[in-house]
């Protein structure tokens, strides 16, 4: 039996969300106009005034906002309520230009937190459970506000942030941790080091994880269920909307459900920013609709992926979102070829090698290239030089299938790709410092 934090809006009928989302948009883009100026001169530029916004029908008119536009109005620029009513803020983990900061009165937490507390209900939680929360604290949204949805549930919450994994492991065997929350690199790395203190699944009590602020595979996820013997959850936000709780998924895992009553998304083509229909893959868009103190509107995401409003088992009928299949700005292009890093993940799987590489595009004599570093287990280690080329050779071969270049694959030691306790860097493109 499945269970909800908000069944009245988490199963509410199409027409009746419609309707709630109509009101609360043109509501929005009235707060908006009327006190952030920034969007106010895009919206006259367009030629849109609050009174053209009569329902999500007319969402098309309303102008984007992107990272650019956040940077450039940094600090302040995008606040829409006094700074005497807003309570916080987080910033993104961003390494480039400068961070984008957003601003939350406490209603918008209160908000935000009722989001995150959805998606732990949906993953099985309810308030006999204990929550360690492993995502990073401080500015990075993704400790606060699992922290705050564990609160509101009733969950024991143990507020660890990343790192000191054997302190993790000793904690949730003595405390009995039932629900994990961090990104998935760290949930394996924290499978991996349980494995290596001697335990196995059966050693501690976890039942659920939910994982998310970077991308992962269907297999990575299946290595992670293996390695702590639970069922792996995926959660969705970004800083810019409030954070994780954006979308998460329920015991179907076929996609995230949106929380539609606070998000409006849309599905756009990236290049030409025509409006695409639901099923087709394209540029995800969000609307705040409910947020008072950085409200943003129509907000490229950069994330790929596609909208489905299929009926869905769990009983919920907030329309679904794929995993982001990538980012329209991050994607690589590689001698002409788009490259996911995702695609390579789930060859390195499927060939039987961890999840740990480490992805490096060059340019030489005008030509890309294309390196990549697989860390072996323990098990595929050998003496004997001819072995590991085979073996480099085979997985060259399997990523050459997926991509349609040629990569140079190095197998590396068990270990000796440096790990991250946050944000895993699977990418360095140096062709970008050449340019």
């Amino acid at each position: 039996m499945e269970r909800y934090w908000n069944e009245e809006i988490e199963t509410m009928s199409r027409e009746d969300m419609k309707k709630l989302q109509d009101e609360r948009l043109v509501a929005q883009v009235k707060h908006v106009y009327e006190n952030v100026e920034y969007y106010r001169n895009l919206m006259d530029e367009k030629g849109v005034k609050p009174e053209d916004i009569k329902s999500t029908e007319d969402l098309h008119k309303l102008p984007f906002l992107s990272k650019a536009d956040l940077r450039d109005a940094y600090p302040y620029g995008l606040l829409a309520k006094p700074l005497s009513k807003c309570v916080r803020i987080q910033s993104t983990s961003g390494t480039t230009g400068r961070r984008v900061v957003a601003f939350y009165t406490q209603h918008d937490i209160d908000l935000w937190e009722d989001c995150c507390a959805r998606a732990i209900t949906a993953a099985g939680g309810t308030n006999e459970d204990v929550c360690q929360v492993c995502y990073g604290y401080g500015l990075f949204t993704g400790g606060p506000g699992l922290n705050g949805g564990s609160h509101k549930v009733g969950c024991l919450t143990l507020p660890m942030s990343s790192g000191n994994t054997e302190r993790q492991i000793q904690f949730m065997r003595d405390l009995g941790s039932t629900i994990l929350c961090c990104t998935p690199s760290y949930a394996a790395y924290i499978g991996e080091t349980l494995h290596d203190m001697g335990f196995t699944p059966d050693d501690i009590k976890l039942k659920a994880g939910i994982f998310g602020a970077e991308p992962w595979t269907e297999e990575m996820r299946c290595s992670i269920e293996k390695s702590l013997g639970i069922k792996a959850y995926d959660i969705y936000g970004l800083t810019e909307t409030s954070g994780p709780g954006v979308s998460f998924e329920c015991s179907e895992q076929t996609g995230m459900h949106i929380n539609e009553d606070h998000f409006i998304p849309e599905i756009i083509n990236p290049e030409t920013e025509e409006v695409l229909p639901e099923g087709e893959v394209g540029e995800l868009v969000f609307t705040s609709i409910t947020k008072e103190a950085f409200p943003l509107l129509r907000y490229r995401t950069r994330d790929l992926c596609v909208l489905s409003r299929k009926k869905c088992s769990c009983g919920r009928t907030l329309i679904k979102m794929s995993k982001p299949m990538g980012r329209s700005d991050d994607m690589l292009i590689i001698r002409g070829v788009n490259v996911f890093p995702s695609q390579i993940e789930t060859v390195l799987i499927e060939q039987g090698y961890s999840p740990n590489y480490l992805i490096e595009v060059d340019r030489v004599n005008n030509s890309d290239t294309l390196d990549i570093s697989v860390e072996m287990t323990p098990e595929q280690l050998s003496d004997k030089v001819k072995d590991m080329q085979d073996k480099e050779k085979e997985l060259a071969g399997a990523i050459r299938t997926m991509l349609g270049i040629s990569p140079k694959v190095h197998l590396v030691s068990p270990k000796s790709i440096t790990r991250s306790e946050g944000k895993a860097v699977r990418v360095i493109d140096r062709r970008k410092l050449h340019d």
